[in-house]
């Protein structure tokens, strides 16, 4: 896919959402991180439906860990995973605490640092939190990027450092937003909606799927 089609494809994007947001319900950086967290491996839906009923209760560092693990688990046991996410929370809220009074950092280093959160999990919040320009690169994006030729990878890094370079700068903030829905909903991996995607015409995947 040359510049030209990229530039065009998130125009698209833009001009039918401009305002893109994550699915995750959150009103905070913290809840947001404690989201993206519970949200490895997991649904959106499902971690909506869980934290709706933990924020209620504790939706700081400090009511977490007056939760106690034991106690957080309880509220998130619908979720895969829950018992080492519930063991990442708790440690990271004390190193919040320790560290950052008790707010979440700006700097990719320091949320890598946090246990529970890799590059992908950093890259959400610092985008979604804080409005930084990153991509996080989940399977759906990985599989549009490669899919449509936009922008092509081995792995997700490749992937998402290529996109870092193609996306236009006036579009690289919502970037990551548009990606992930447009996989989520129409870009699919098992069969793509391809003749009800707004990007088709730009798109390069060979086998597009008739109505």
């Amino acid at each position: 896919m040359n510049q030209a089609k990229r530039s065009q494809l998130f125009e698209r994007f833009s001009k039918r959402e401009p305002n893109p947001a994550t699915e995750l319900k959150y009103s905070t950086p913290f809840e947001l991180l404690v989201a993206v967290v519970l949200s490895a491996q997991a649904t959106d839906v499902s971690v909506n439906k869980a934290t709706q009923k933990l924020f209620s209760k504790a939706n700081t560092p400090e009511k977490i860990l007056a939760l106690g693990e034991a106690g957080l688990k309880r509220y998130i046991k619908t979720i895969g995973l829950f018992n080492s996410k519930a063991k990442n929370i708790i440690t990271a809220c004390r190193v919040l605490l320790d560290e950052h009074g008790g707010e979440v950092p700006r700097e990719r280093e320091s949320l890598e640092a946090l246990p529970g959160v890799g590059r992908k999990t950093a890259n959400v919040i610092l985008n979604t939190a804080f409005g930084i320009p990153t991509i996080a690169v989940d399977t759906h994006i990985f599989r549009v990027a490669n899919r449509t030729g936009l922008a092509p990878g081995k792995n997700v890094r490749e992937v998402e450092d290529r996109l870092l370079k193609v996306v236009p700068d006036e579009y690289k903030k919502n970037a990551h937003h548009w990606l992930i829905l447009h996989g989520r909903y129409t870009c699919t991996a098992r069969r793509p909606a391809c003749s009800a995607c707004l990007i088709s015409d730009l798109c390069e995947y060979r086998q597009k799927t008739a109505a």
